[in-house]
């Protein structure tokens, strides 16, 4: 069934609650303090079935000005306006205040109701008023809508407007089922033996009995208990229709009016929105960069403080872009619309649409450029939109579910939209594991800087056989995401751009060859190390004979180690690698024919003290070798049964 939801407009006591009462028979003032002032407090919901069988729901709001914020959250999700004005005193300022806020929400279709004309005998004065509000309508989305004269007293006019209604009903455009669920909660309360129940006008998606919710921004997690549609129980809600939802496990406490009921992990909370902003050309003084507002979307409220991106201030009139720094967060998506209203005296100011719910703090020359990008986000077709974010999330990448949530792009449209920048290697997939991406102008950007960081590095450690992996991350210009990081080395290795070589990444260009100055401390450290034989002295009294700096040698000590001309046995010990090959080759044959050897035996084969053979033996156990059982050393085995026996009397 088609769902339509309507919503009253209007100034206070021009007649709106008792307009509904005679259309459906039913009080939307259920307050005490309602019935007892005789004006409108919270939000009423009523329904109203149409001659062809469509159930019509109704949200009427109050029309006092100091309510004005319930206003707003009624108009939220309504599909038709019915603009109450009241015969006997035409437009008045919450006339046009609710008009005002029903223009910045988009409300597309609706009609006037002209109330109470059994108190006006004049036909000349209705035929006035209504002239008069023709005038006030000019160049609004009711400039050309039907005006119905109604009197709830006396019935009149009344099977005229259910006429209308269901003449409308028809263009309004069915809802979007494909998305998450998510309603903005606009009443909350406890019914005895059910818990808590929470209303509002479902917004998207659909929901059934016994699926999971998430509670927006709160992230309180419970399941659909019961639901309700008009006051019937049904097993599912479809979007556009007033829900009521009973939740299980949740204290009504936890849960004000403004949380969003929706689909797990369908939405992200932030403090910070950036929208498209436009302030009304009646609006009474212009908006300030860094001015407290009052920030009204869904059925909610924030006090926040409005950054604008590319002016000082916004004239009456004018549009621009804004970020809107929230004092508590918002769960919203990409196209959500807004009111924004003064601080002090409270006013509505102007609106306008969320364009990025999850955004980068905007600051100083970078303000601008925001302001530009945004311009290319507002009226995106699917396909923009995932590359905007893509290009937005940067290096730090983004993940699928994110993607959907941040461009608020679901089901078919974003799988075509994403395989189609997939196709044209706009959109990289570098994480299959967790589905992220990135876009490909970000992918080339990193590869740029990764490639001027190691060419820097070769720069000042020509002696270096490379750059451990783990400082490139250290010094990248934005921060990466590590997999995506780990993806970049491996495309440019499979490029032929570098070379990975276990903990070490070098250019392909990089040879590490060996300066005039570097080959004269590389000559005499040969020689040092190779007279030394099995008594090499500590690197730090090598170095003190040395010519050039202690980096200097450091770096030759470092290239000798990756040429393999010498061994690090230990801590500033090294040895020449011939020495070790010989000494190698002894120790074998002797184990070969005696079976094992004892550090005595190896001291007494070495010629060499302690301080030395101690670690030479260790080395040799730390190349896998030799393997120590006891006091003894022996071959260590890389088959059979020897092998098995040798490692476990080793681990025991």
């Amino acid at each position: 069934m088609h769902q339509v939801v309507l919503g009253t407009a209007g100034h206070i006591d021009h007649g709106k609650t008792s307009l509904i009462r005679a259309l459906t028979g039913i009080d939307t003032d259920r307050l005490k303090e309602e019935k007892r002032r005789g004006i409108t407090i919270e939000l009423g919901f009523a329904y109203l079935d149409l001659p062809d069988g469509t159930r019509l729901g109704i949200v009427d709001v109050p029309g006092h000005e100091r309510f004005v914020k319930h206003m707003v959250a009624g108009a939220t999700g309504i599909d038709l306006v019915a603009l109450v004005i009241a015969a006997d005193e035409g437009v008045m300022p919450q006339t046009r205040e609710h008009l005002e806020i029903c223009q910045l929400l988009r409300v597309k279709q609706g009609l006037v109701v002209l109330t109470k004309i059994d108190l006006v005998d004049d036909a000349e004065w209705v035929d006035m008023v209504e002239e008069d509000i023709r005038d006030f309508l000019q160049g609004t989305f009711l400039e050309n809508a039907p005006i119905v004269r109604v009197s709830a007293a006396t019935g009149e006019g009344l099977d005229t407007l259910k006429q209308r209604l269901l003449e409308m009903v028809p263009n309004v455009p069915a809802r979007n089922t494909s998305g998450p669920f998510r309603m903005s909660i606009d009443r909350v309360f406890t019914m005895k033996g059910f818990g808590t129940v929470v209303t509002g006008t479902s917004l998207s998606g659909t929901v059934r009995v016994g699926d999971a919710v998430t509670l927006y921004p709160s992230r309180i997690e419970t399941r659909v208990r019961g639901l309700q549609v008009h006051n019937q129980e049904v097993q599912q809600a479809f979007p556009g229709q007033r829900t009521a939802i009973n939740l299980q496990g949740v204290e009504r406490d936890a849960l004000p009016r403004g949380e969003v009921v929706a689909t797990p992990d369908s939405l992200l909370s932030s403090y910070m929105l950036d929208v498209s902003l436009e302030l009304l050309p009646d609006a009474p003084q212009p908006l300030k960069d860094r001015q407290k507002i009052r920030f009204h979307t869904g059925t909610t409220e924030r006090v926040a403080t409005l950054v604008l991106l590319d002016r000082d201030q916004l004239a009456p009139g004018e549009k621009t872009y804004a970020q809107v720094r929230l004092d508590r967060p918002l769960a919203v998506l990409r196209g959500d619309r807004y009111v924004l209203r003064s601080y002090s005296p409270i006013r509505t100011m102007g609106g306008g649409a969320v364009l990025h719910p999850v955004p980068k703090k905007h600051k100083g020359k970078d303000k601008p450029v925001a302001a530009q990008a945004l311009k290319t986000l507002e009226d995106a077709e699917p396909a923009v939109a995932l590359q905007w974010h893509l290009r937005d999330a940067g290096w730090l990448g983004v993940s699928e579910k994110e993607l959907q949530i941040r461009a608020n792009v679901f089901g078919k449209s974003f799988s075509d939209a994403l395989e189609m920048l997939l196709s044209r290697q706009k959109a990289i997939l570098y994480d299959r594991e967790n589905r992220r991406f990135i876009d490909l102008e970000s992918l080339t950007a990193l590869q740029e800087n990764v490639t001027a960081i190691l060419a820097t590095y070769h720069a000042r450690n020509p002696l270096k056989p490379g750059m451990p992996k783990e400082e490139i991350s250290a010094q990248t210009d934005r921060p990466v995401d590590p997999k995506l990081l780990h993806h970049v080395l491996r495309r440019l290795a499979e490029k032929g751009a570098l070379v990975l070589d276990k903990e070490w990444v070098r250019l392909s260009s990089h040879k590490g060859d060996l300066s005039s100055d570097a080959k004269v401390i590389h000559e005499q450290m040969e020689k040092i190390y190779s007279e030394a034989g099995l008594q090499p002295p500590f690197f730090k009294d090598v170095s003190a004979q040395m010519p050039g700096t202690a980096r200097q040698h450091k770096d030759v000590l470092d290239w000798m180690l990756n040429q393999g001309r010498l061994i690090k046995v230990k801590e500033d010990l090294f040895f020449h690698v011939q020495a070790i090959a010989g000494l190698q080759e002894k120790l074998v044959t002797f184990l070969q024919e005696h079976g094992e050897i004892s550090a005595a035996q190896f001291k007494e084969m070495t010629q060499v003290s302690r301080k030395y053979t101690i670690p030479l033996l260790e080395y040799f156990d730390g190349q896998k070798l030799t393997i120590r059982i006891g006091d003894v050393r022996r071959l260590r085995e890389t088959k059979g049964a020897g092998a098995r026996d040798d490692a476990g009397a080793s681990g025991r």
